[in-house]
């Protein structure tokens, strides 16, 4: 048993409308520019904006600050063998920084990389190493109403097609996005983990698993495909995990933590080289940038995170927001996910072309209208890719209450009541690396 007190990042207070729109204008029409005070419902990212358990917090007082050999580190290490199945662990200040150890190591000059569907900063690593991130998402995917049980899979045949194109020995790994966040926190099936892993060892490619949200995935997993349903959602988070070589880790998903990560690796030559690559960009290799209480409550996170009680409740709160959503005629990714509802602006502000940024100028609105901030993860996140329209708003875990999500849904209709008003934005100035623009570009409406 664990308990919790709500916490929100966000204002108490809502501020008025005109000077919404002040902020709105100041932040560049970006809502990244925003401070948490001019935000009423932060729904920008579940990405260690959690409240954490009682167990977490008593770990955190007993922490073990030590530079080197930190038992807090050594109580880390012993999680994720043994919830995550990997001995070998190199830890990190969050998942971007596992993705600069391992990619690091792994992707070159002229590389090709396969995924499910990259999300932004795994696109950007491949990208900052010489590589070129490819997309292989299920046909299932691009039908945002349809109700397939697994539509994060990864497309085996996409990929070999890849490799008939550019040729095996360019592909070094194939990672699996679980669940697959760019195609609204999908999840993806065991059998495509283990389709995944036979075309790995078809290209002799090391098989990567960015696993943010892998307690997530064995839920989905539990609850819809055959064989797995009379299983415990902590025996099927290893076994999905055990056919990988390796993974990419954010604690502050399904670590259940504020800050933090790690890679895990089976290899030891790789082990060895990504353990000092992580001194280098990160920190020594028993605490990789982490404090050792960020350390010691990631290690309880992760055995709290494939709890039923855990994953029910997670779970079950999205869905009420999906509803909320659903029952007030606001066009959303249909089944909902694991950590977020996605709206399809692309049905709600059908006047505004894709090259005037409908989700950008959805997550504007949100805004405006009720001091909700969500994400856009359409044409303005992912340029020069073919992503659909798509707002996310991502519940923090164990934070909001019914009355937060009723002011969501009620705000989404809203906006949608008035949607012909609505106009697009377009790009007044943005950083080199395109794969990360939305980050810090600025926009003006049109």
């Amino acid at each position: 048993m664990f308990s919790y007190t709500s916490a929100t990042a966000a204002s108490t207070e809502l501020l008025p409308r005109e000077e919404r729109e002040r902020r709105l204008e100041a932040a560049g029409y970006n809502v990244f520019g925003l401070a948490s005070r001019d935000v009423f419902v932060d729904l920008l990212t579940d990405s260690g904006t959690g409240t954490m358990s009682d167990a977490q917090w008593a770990a955190m007082m007993e922490a073990d600050e030590a530079y080197a050999g930190s038992e807090s580190f050594r109580e880390l290490e012993a999680a994720v063998s043994d919830v995550m199945g990997f001995d070998r662990v190199v830890p990190t200040h969050q998942g971007r920084g596992a993705e600069n150890v391992l990619y690091g190591c792994l992707i070159g000059e002229g590389d090709v990389v396969p995924n499910n569907t990259h999300f932004d900063t795994t696109r950007a690593h491949v990208s900052e190493n010489g590589g070129d991130p490819v997309d292989c998402p299920v046909e299932e995917a691009g039908d945002l109403g349809g109700e397939e049980p697994f539509k994060g899979d990864l497309d085996p045949e996409k990929v070999r097609a890849l490799v008939d194109r550019v040729g095996a020995n360019r592909i070094p790994a194939i990672v699996l996005t679980i669940t697959n966040n760019s195609v609204a926190g999908q999840p993806v099936s065991m059998a495509n983990v283990e389709a995944t892993r036979e075309l790995a060892d078809e290209l002799d490619a090391t098989f990567v698993i960015d696993a943010c949200r892998f307690a997530e995935n064995a839920f989905f997993i539990s609850e819809r495909e055959d064989g797995h349903g009379d299983r415990s959602t902590a025996e099927i988070a290893r076994e999905q995990l055990s056919h990988a070589d390796a993974i990419v880790m954010s604690g502050k998903k399904d670590g259940l933590a504020n800050v933090g990560g790690f890679v895990g690796v089976r290899d030891p030559d790789l082990f060895e080289r990504a353990k000092q690559r992580a001194i280098l960009y990160e920190g020594f290799s028993t605490y990789g940038g982490m404090a050792g209480r960020d350390m010691a409550a990631m290690a309880v996170g992760l055995r709290e995170a494939v709890t039923e009680e855990y994953l029910g409740a997670r779970i079950g709160r999205v869905r009420e927001l999906g509803d909320r959503l659903r029952e007030r005629g606001v066009p959303i990714y249909t089944p909902v996910g694991g950590h977020a509802v996605y709206l399809d602006a692309g049905r709600a502000l059908p006047h505004v072309p894709d090259d005037e940024f409908p989700g950008q100028a959805l997550v504007c609105e949100l805004y405006r209208e009720g001091g909700v901030r969500g994400v856009e993860l359409g044409s303005f996140a992912f340029p020069e890719t073919d992503r659909p329209e798509l707002v996310r708003l991502a519940l923090p875990r164990r934070t909001y209450h019914d009355e937060h999500l009723d002011h969501v849904a009620e705000t989404a209709a809203a906006v949608l009541d008035r949607s012909d008003e609505v106009t697009g934005l377009k790009v007044v100035s943005e950083p080199d690396n395109e794969a990360l623009r939305h980050f810090s570009a600025e926009l003006r409406p049109v």
